[in-house]
């Protein structure tokens, strides 16, 4: 193999940069390394019919200086083509395996020197057999590699379609480094072997610093995968997703270069390298040369809270958000940072009807998260032995499986449990020969924090008995987030109003004189289901009145013109139909007090106080669910400290007061206030 080389300065017109001018200049030059015509000739000749050596002449191989340089005479023009059949034409080498494990890491084609010099040849151009692809590898040379063949690694092969033992036609190549430099370079990473992962985090920057270091000045293509070595660490395998370049011409003439995206090109010693996770990989990337575009918000975009449907629960779902959710709307490299765990626990109580399922549900669809899974507590018991145990381990297989496969990047699985008071009741509270109770609870406290945690879940728990779940599952790690869900106020009341007969306005079937938040003074002590309940009753009113009753029941034809919920509809569904579960009547409270309490000495100040007292016990303590009190006295006279009637300080305190006899109460109570 013979190369035509030291092509001097002078010898080109230097002004002529086209292609033509270019070519008639080698055409009409005589080197005087040939001796003698022939060969003269014959390099002519060869020019003349492989125009495609133009391919490889650029004007990266060259620079023009001005005329009047002295320089112009030492600098020189390598120009690199074969001399023979070879030169400018693609020859054939057969494929073959990588020969050694080490060369496999090294991104290049594995060639014999005799076959092509990689002094003057860095990278290859490859013709696909059976499309019209062409595929470019940069090349290294090794003594032990047959000559006539070349070596592929498997994912080389893979890519390019390359079968072993078969022909392929190469030809050198050479990249116009103005427009195909690579400044960035996106590449997505998973496991090379997917059975075989860790946890792990992966120092992105180090990888990117590495990366260049073996990599520098090598072809790379869209589509193109390579193995990657990094430390001691699971090999890993790099797909290139993106390619960036920027005209380094417009560089040099001080214009603002255009970046633009290219198929393939070559990496500089400062190419922006971006690592990304690949889709489905649990492979754990840090730092700053990490891609922005693989975390998920936890936060559904599609969701809207305004259509939540949730009413006078404003504080509650802001405490479950701030204590359950916020840490998962941030990136995992940043919680991991932090050294944080996520909530996997909630638990909702309080009495029936007032939102706890709602909320849930709501929930449920405004996670980015996998569908929830639903479970009312008595399912999970079975009447085989070991089988309750065994639905408990369905509920997180899912998840378990996920987590082993993605790590920190699994989705979240959120697991509903309806009466959770149900299947975990305190340890040893139930008599049981089988203890079957003691052993669901035992395998729920397990998969939501044991040995081996799973830090992709969401456990949401609902109750009206707190008091009889087993405490090991309400400590901090398990249902750690417990919130009260209780009666509404009237503000939460008017939203649950406005919730429930947002329809009935959109259609224009509330009448004018229903004022809702006049309702929501009335329906004191109402939970959310009762308002709806109001709701619905006031309707089946105002149905009613279109509905006549004969021999047949019929339907005034004009009903869906003239049906209207107006404000006795409401009146008497609350008057007869729906009357509050919990709280205090007002009715009978205000019998008891309609001439209000008279101070009259220090007992009534001490009953008052202790009462108060018994009030703030109950609200704030979590150990005291409920409060008796019991008020006992003579009526309608004080007593002494010895519990006797003390009729003379009694009187006084009339007197003084100036408060006729008649009007004195016969009844003395102390008030507790709305619970």
């Amino acid at each position: 193999m013979s190369v035509f080389n030291s092509i001097e300065y002078d010898d080109l017109v230097y002004r002529h940069r086209q292609s033509s001018d270019l070519l008639w200049s080698l055409k009409n030059w005589h080197h005087p390394l040939f001796d003698n015509k022939e060969q003269s000739i014959k390099s002519k000749q060869l020019i003349n019919k492989n125009t495609q050596i133009l391919s490889i002449i650029t004007p990266v191989h060259y620079k023009i200086l001005p005329r009047n340089s002295e320089q112009i005479k030492s600098d020189v023009l390598n120009i690199t083509f074969f001399s023979d059949s070879m030169a400018a034409q693609s020859f054939q080498l057969v494929a073959a395996k990588c020969p050694t494990d080490d060369l496999t890491y090294t991104n290049c084609a594995i060639i014999n020197e005799k076959d092509i010099d990689t002094k003057r040849i860095k990278h290859i151009e490859l013709s696909s057999n059976v499309t019209s692809i062409k595929y470019i590898f940069t090349i290294t040379k090794y003594g032990l590699m047959p000559q006539g063949k070349i070596g592929f690694n498997t994912l080389q092969r893979r890519w390019a379609g390359i079968e072993l033992d078969r022909p392929y036609q190469i030809r050198p190549f050479a990249f116009d480094k103005n427009v195909q430099s690579i400044t960035t370079l996106v590449l997505e990473v998973d496991f090379l072997n997917k059975k075989n992962t860790t946890t792990d985090p992966y120092d992105s920057d180090k990888m990117a610093v590495e990366f260049l270091q073996l990599y520098a000045d090598h072809a790379f293509s869209v589509g193109q995968c390579l193995p990657f070595q990094f430390m001691d660490k699971k090999t890993l395998t790099l797909a290139v997703k993106e390619i960036e370049a920027t005209d380094l011409s417009a560089v040099a003439r001080g214009q603002n270069p255009k970046t633009r995206k290219i198929s393939v090109g070559v990496t500089l010693p400062n190419t922006m390298v971006v690592f990304e996770r690949a889709e489905g990989s649990s492979i754990n990337l840090a730092g700053k040369s990490k891609g922005k575009s693989q975390f998920v918000s936890i936060i559904n975009p599609d969701f809207d809270f305004k259509t939540m449907g949730i009413g006078g629960l404003d504080a509650e779902f802001n405490a479950i958000f701030r204590r359950a959710f916020a840490s998962r709307v941030f990136p995992p490299e940043l919680v991991y940072q932090l050294g944080m765990k996520h909530c996997r626990g909630i638990l909702l109580y309080g009495p029936p009807g007032t939102g706890k399922t709602l909320m849930a549900r709501q929930i449920g669809k405004m996670l980015n998260a996998r569908e929830p899974k639903i479970v009312n507590g008595p399912q999970i018991l079975d009447k085989y032995v070991g089988e309750s145990e065994a639905n408990v381990r369905r509920l997180f297989a899912d998840a378990e499986e996920e987590e082993k496969r993605l790590g920190p990047n699994s989705g979240l699985h959120i697991i509903i449990f309806d009466e959770i008071d149900a299947i975990c009741k305190a340890r040893g509270s139930v008599a049981s020969g089988a203890g079957v109770h003691d052993t669901v609870v035992n395998q729920l406290l397990s998969k939501i924090d044991g040995v081996d945690q799973l830090n992709n879940i969401l456990v949401i728990g609902m109750t009206n008995r707190r008091d009889m779940i087993d405490e090991a599952l309400l400590r901090p790690g398990r249902l750690e987030v417990q919130i009260e869900i209780g009666l509404p106020d009237e503000n939460g009341r008017l939203q649950i109003l406005n919730i429930h007969t947002a329809r009935l306005r959109e259609n224009n079937k509330l009448s004018p004189d229903v004022d809702l938040k006049e309702f929501s003074e009335l329906t004191r002590n109402f939970s959310g289901a009762e308002l709806e309940g109001l709701v619905r009753a006031a309707m089946s009113f105002a149905m009613n009145r279109h509905v006549k009753a004969g021999k047949n029941v019929e339907i005034d034809p004009d009903a869906a013109e003239k049906l209207k919920i107006c404000r006795d509809d409401f009146m008497h569904a609350l008057e007869n139909d729906i009357k509050p579960a919990f709280g205090v009547s007002k009715e009978e409270f205000d019998s008891y007090i309609s001439n209000g309490i008279i101070i009259w000495g220090q007992p009534v100040v001490d009953v008052l106080e202790e009462g108060q007292l018994r009030i703030r016990q109950t609200i704030k303590s979590e150990m005291t669910p409920l409060v008796s009190i019991l008020i006992e006295a003579t009526d309608g006279i004080p007593t002494d400290n010895n519990g006797q009637p003390n009729v003379q300080e009694f009187y006084q305190v009339l007197a003084k007061e100036r408060i006729p006899i008649d009007r004195v109460p016969v009844t003395i109570m102390a008030c507790t206030g709305e619970y």
